[in-house]
């Protein structure tokens, strides 16, 4: 894993620098939206809803919209005056039960490293959560916006969990339940029917089946020569796009390693060298002409230097 920030967690007179890892991916099937035809992508062109025209990225800027629908343009200048933090500081506000802190509060997970001079108050600090059965409430900035989290200990490594602000936690504001008369019956059947379901949470058990389908028909498509060849824009070149472009690119791999020849694609691209070649020998050739008639104005005016010379040797003479 590669670090994606670098900072130290404080707390009282402790410091510890740690480095900062993403905890989790995602990996969620996507698909890209191509023409059926031909397998081309799918593109979208900016344009101003209002005049028609096509805007320039230059162009864009922000606009907050009201709860009555009009439009706030914020410019440069007004994201500037914003407040934001830069600090590498993961600063501790409190340690509080584990229990006060409500799931859905819970939002993207980090693991922490120590430096390995940090390993001893690092370890403190992961006791010192277990033992006490406690979170601790931080507040960190991470790209430039400061967020609150927790500070939790898993499988022995320091999670940090940043935390949704709790206005961003919708009520549940549809009709209220009402109570309902529960025969002591039919609870004794709920009751039978969680036991009977009970156990301990097993995550080998659970698996993404619906990945793992899809995985399997794009393969199919591979193996069955179904791959559409679709040139790769300029911005897009080092860019793994889909499931679909990276099977691909391994069958063509594999195929050159058995030593098969390479798709027409690729053997049109390796014809560009040689026009390069053509273009060298045809400069080195241009090159040649412009010196040789370099070289045959020097002489001829050297022999024009010599009869003047000789002429006036002769008058001279006479």
């Amino acid at each position: 894993m590669r670090a994606i920030w670098k900072g130290a967690v404080s707390f009282g007179l402790v410091n510890v620098p740690v480095r900062l890892y993403s905890a989790t991916e995602n990996h969620d099937v996507q698909f890209r939206q191509v023409h059926r035809t031909d397998g081309g992508r799918i593109k979208y062109k900016r344009f101003c809803t209002k005049d028609g025209e096509e805007v320039a990225y230059d162009d864009i800027a922000k606009g907050y919209e009201t709860e009555d629908g009009a439009m706030i343009v914020l410019t440069d200048e007004d994201m500037a005056e914003l407040p934001t933090r830069s600090s590498k500081e993961i600063s501790v506000e409190k340690f509080v039960p584990e229990d006060q802190i409500d799931p859905m509060l819970l939002d993207k997970s980090y693991y922490l490293e120590p430096d390995k001079a940090a390993t001893k108050p690092y370890v403190l600090l992961r006791e010192a959560l277990e033992a006490q059965g406690r979170m601790a409430i931080v507040t960190v900035s991470i790209r430039t916006r400061m967020t609150m989290a927790v500070l939790r200990v898993r499988e022995g490594v320091i999670v940090m969990q940043t935390m949704l602000w709790p206005d961003e936690i919708r009520a549940a504001d549809f009709a209220n339940i009402e109570d309902q008369d529960l025969s002591e019956r039919e609870m004794s059947m709920a009751r039978m029917l969680i036991d009977e379901l009970a156990g301990d949470y097993d995550p080998d058990e659970y698996e993404d089946d619906y990945a793992q389908a899809v995985e399997a028909l794009v393969r199919a498509k591979v193996e069955g020569g179904e791959v559409q060849a679709v040139e790769e824009d300029e911005e897009e070149s080092g860019e793994v796009v889909d499931l679909l472009a990276a099977l691909a690119r391994s069958v063509e791999k594999a195929k050159a390693s058995r030593g098969e020849a390479p798709a027409p694609a690729k053997a049109s691209a390796k014809k560009a060298p040689a026009k390069k070649a053509a273009a060298k020998s045809t400069t080195k050739k241009t090159a040649a002409k412009k010196t040789a008639a370099k070289k045959t104005a020097a002489k001829q005016a050297a022999a024009t230097k010599s009869t003047a010379k000789k002429s006036a040797a002769k008058k001279k003479a006479s």
